[in-house]
Parts: structure tokens; sequence; C-alpha cells
């Protein structure tokens, strides 16, 4: 019989790779993996938020991804700079002022916990928290996939349907907000865009189709949360990391098995 704290870790990360599952296969597709590293960089300014306010430090980081994707998204229409810059200028002053401000917030803060994540310490709560998160964006990306799917082969293609792009642009930034809101508990901030990509990445050298890659992807990021779990509690490993570890080896065996078949 499983303890309760497990249990709820594994809510946790089945919740999660659905999130992810659908989402990463478009941050592979439209090369988004830095923007998905800033946004969850400046994740940790929400946690200082939330710490400073008495907020659960999840609603900060949403609050927070949610500025940080508007803010970038009007200077990228102002072509200010190039993105790269952008995005590497805006994720390490967050992150950097998020740290500065959990050192002088007065409180004890464990760092690391929010650094490489602490999916075993998910409550009873916070696991209705994921359900409810994972069915919100599952239904959602549902909803929009054919036209996100056109808004990816070409923007003014979509356009030319009638596909409202900037209004499904802005819904996909906030799916991948409460991705990251989410996923930190899970892997920690350093780690969530390996969450996003390595699983799409993976399931793409497996997949024949959108539909397929979206799929596999979830169904390997669930696998490795599996194995991830139970490695760190037999072997007293850190969790986070041993996910990520999981999913690179079912990488480079995908990349075998493709290139052998």
């Amino acid at each position: 019989m499983l303890d309760g704290f497990i249990i709820n870790a594994l809510i946790a990360g089945i919740c999660v790779s659905i999130i992810g599952g659908g989402l990463g296969c478009f941050v592979v597709w439209k090369k988004m993996a830095y923007f998905g590293d800033s946004l969850s960089h400046s994740s940790l300014l929400g946690i200082a938020i939330g710490i400073s306010l008495g907020l659960n430090f999840t609603i900060g980081t949403f609050i927070t991804c949610i500025i940080f994707a508007s803010l970038l998204t009007y200077l990228q229409n102002k072509k200010i700079l190039s993105n790269d810059t952008l995005l590497g200028i805006l994720a390490h002053a967050a992150l950097s002022i998020g740290i500065i401000s959990i050192s002088i917030s007065n409180q004890y803060v464990n760092l690391d916990a929010y650094l490489f994540g602490d999916i075993l310490t998910v409550t009873s709560t916070e696991k209705y928290w994921f359900i409810g998160a994972a069915i919100i964006v599952f239904i959602t990306l549902y909803t929009i996939w054919d036209r996100l799917i056109l808004m990816t082969i070409d923007e003014n293609i979509a356009k030319s349907e009638g596909v409202n792009t900037a209004i499904i642009h802005s819904i996909f930034l906030i799916l991948l907000v409460v991705f990251v809101a989410t996923c930190v508990k899970v892997v920690g901030i350093l780690l969530i865009t390996s969450m996003l990509i390595i699983p799409a990445a993976a399931s793409r050298q497996l997949s024949n189709s959108p539909a397929n890659m979206a799929f596999g992807s979830a169904v390997i990021a669930i696998i490795s949360v599996f194995i991830g779990i139970f490695s760190s509690i037999i072997f007293d490993i850190p969790t986070g990391p041993s996910i990520i570890a999981i999913l690179t080896i079912i990488f480079v065996l995908t990349l075998l098995l493709k290139r052998n078949s």
C-alpha cells in the first residue's frame, strides 16, 4: 500500500505530464524553448511576491508570469530589440530580483525546493489544484488545437481562414503560464523547460501525426515521473532531477530506436 504523500506526488506528476504533453509539442514546433526557459525564470519573482504578501506561491507565480508574458509580447511587437535579447534581459532581471526579494524577506525559504522541485511534499489540497489545472488546460487546448496547428504552419494562412491569431496566441501563453505555475512544485524552476521539451522531442521520433506526438509526449512524461519518484525514494536522490534524468534516457533511447529502424 502506497503512502499518501507518494499518491499525491504521482497524481501531481500525472497532471503536469498531461498539461505539458500538448503544450510541449507547440514549444518544440514553434522553437519557443528559450521563451519557456525565460518564463520559468520569472516565476521565482512570483514566488517571492507570494511569500511577501502571504499568498500561495502558485498564485504569485501565475500573476507574475502573466505580467512577464504580456510585457514580453508588447516589447516584441514594438521591435525594440531582438527576441533572444529581450528574453535574456527580462528573465535574468526577474530571477535576480526574485532572489534578492527572498533574501530580504526575513523568512526562511528552502530555495532548493523551488529551484529543483519538491514533488513529494504535494499536499492533499494541492493535489486538487493540479487536477483542476490539468482538466482546464486539456479542455482548452483541445478546443483550440486545430487553430493552433494552423498558426504553427503559417500564421498568415490562419488569419485568412478567419482565425483570431492574437486571441489564440494569448490563450496559449496563459496555458504555458499555468504549466509553469504547477510545474515548479514538480521539477523546480531550473528544470521546467526540460519537462516541456524533452517528452515532446522524444515523442517526435516515434510519431506520425501532431495528435500522436502530443499523446506520446504525455505518456513519456508520466512514465518518467513514476520511475523518477520511486528512484528518488529508493536511492535517496533529488526527485526533480531524477525525473529529468529518466526523461533524458528515454529521449536517447528513442533516437537510437529511430536510427535502427
